[in-house]
């Protein structure tokens, strides 16, 4: 796409500010390092558009103090861009064995991915940042075609981007935007772990 010009132009009826101010559905996914930096790398930019922000932490630790939420909690605080609001809808069920069971970790699940209708149709957020939501599909916990028709559906501007690895092959068909993170090399290939200001 040289200079921003899309390669081709749907006879889709739109102008080009209608369809260029179309609410997208991003996916990023693939093994690869990256698709949170990314999607918080969104959220910094809505930020700066004064969007109001939701982050919804679907399977890192609830205990864990990373970078991102830090900073973006204290850019929302600061009155100068949009408002910023953190969920973290669960206890790290991926990585870390925590108390509960794996029914009471679906059941987490479906109560914040419940949450996320409750807000769509309200129209609360601008920019929905489903962290990590690809696991609970994959697990069978959250449905996908409900996923799939919740988000064609809901109502107003709001863009959603969703993180995680092995995405389901509707919900990528359905997005607007897919990008597949591709692992080259990672210092765990060598046995080494995360780090601060790396990981976290």
């Amino acid at each position: 796409m040289p200079q921003g010009k899309p390669s081709q132009v749907p006879d889709d009826g739109l102008t080009t500010r209608q369809r260029r101010n179309r609410p997208l559905v991003v996916v990023h996914t693939g093994p690869g390092k990256g698709k949170s930096t990314a999607a918080f790398g969104l959220a910094l930019r809505g930020w700066n558009q004064g969007w109001p922000i939701g982050v919804f932490q679907f399977v890192k630790s609830a205990k864990w103090r990373i970078g991102e939420e830090r900073a973006l909690r204290v850019l929302g605080d600061s009155g100068e861009g949009g408002p910023v609001t953190w969920h973290k809808m669960g206890e790290g069920w991926s990585w870390i064995q925590r108390a509960g069971t794996e029914e009471d970790h679906a059941a987490d699940a479906r109560e914040g991915w419940e949450q996320i209708k409750r807000d769509l149709a309200a129209e609360t957020y601008t920019l929905y940042v489903l962290d990590e939501f690809t696991y609970p599909m994959k697990w069978g916990w959250v449905d996908v075609e409900d996923v799939i028709a919740t988000l064609r559906d809901r109502p107003g501007y709001q863009h959603v981007v969703i993180t995680g690895r092995d995405a389901d092959p509707r919900l990528v068909e359905f997005a607007d935007l897919v990008t597949e993170m591709g692992k080259v090399k990672h210092p765990m290939d060598a046995g080494q772990k995360g780090q601060k200001g790396i990981e976290w």
